[in-house]
């Protein structure tokens, strides 16, 4: 059983948590199009070496997307703390206590337990809030960046970053007026390796 799991670095949420008995590029591009049409698409896409993130197929798709990639140097376990941090958790919270019998049942589990983490784990870098608590807070934040501030902790664009992506690069959903958070600039996401 393989366990893909993203993480938003800037709120720490964990955005998705998808169980399959292998991954490949196709697979990750479906989770990565419906996050980034969910929350817009981050300045950088962390990850490991595997070969489903390395391959040239996701690497086209992000390249479209004007999403930077972030690779994690083998033995470098400082450039991944917090995920590091989040594996353990997760590692604590269900595979020492949970024994999934099929995938179905790994899927039913770990959806119960992603709304969990996000609802009710308080993290000291979010000045002891919640994920979710801390993303309802970035509402002023959020329409500061929208007057094209960066909010706190975020690095502004320079404004040919946008220019040189194809508007039409990516699927688009959702009314872009709602009252959702969506990524700042100088984002990025996170995909954890055990």
């Amino acid at each position: 059983m393989r366990i893909l799991v993203v993480i938003d670095e800037f709120t720490r949420e964990c955005l998705a948590i998808e169980v399959s008995r292998s991954f490949t590029a196709r697979g990750v591009i479906m989770t990565l199009h419906y996050l980034f049409a969910l929350r817009r698409e981050p300045e950088h896409l962390r990850s490991d070496n595997g070969p489903e993130f390395v391959a040239k197929e996701i690497q086209a798709w992000l390249a479209r997307a004007c999403v930077r990639t972030l690779y994690v140097q083998k033995a470098s376990p400082w450039e991944k703390g917090y995920v590091k941090s989040f594996n353990r958790r997760f590692r604590d919270d269900l595979f020492d206590r949970e024994l999934f019998l099929s995938l179905p049942d790994a899927r039913v589990v770990l959806d119960q337990w992603r709304p969990d983490y996000n609802l009710k784990r308080l993290h000291g870098d979010l000045k002891w809030s919640t994920p979710v608590a801390f993303v309802a807070g970035l509402d002023d934040e959020v329409s500061v960046a929208s007057r094209g501030e960066s909010p706190i902790g975020a690095t502004a664009l320079p404004p040919t970053h946008h220019a040189e992506c194809s508007p039409n690069s990516l699927m688009r959903t959702g009314n872009p007026g709602a009252r959702v958070h969506r990524n700042p600039p100088g984002s990025q996401m996170s995909i954890p390796s055990a």
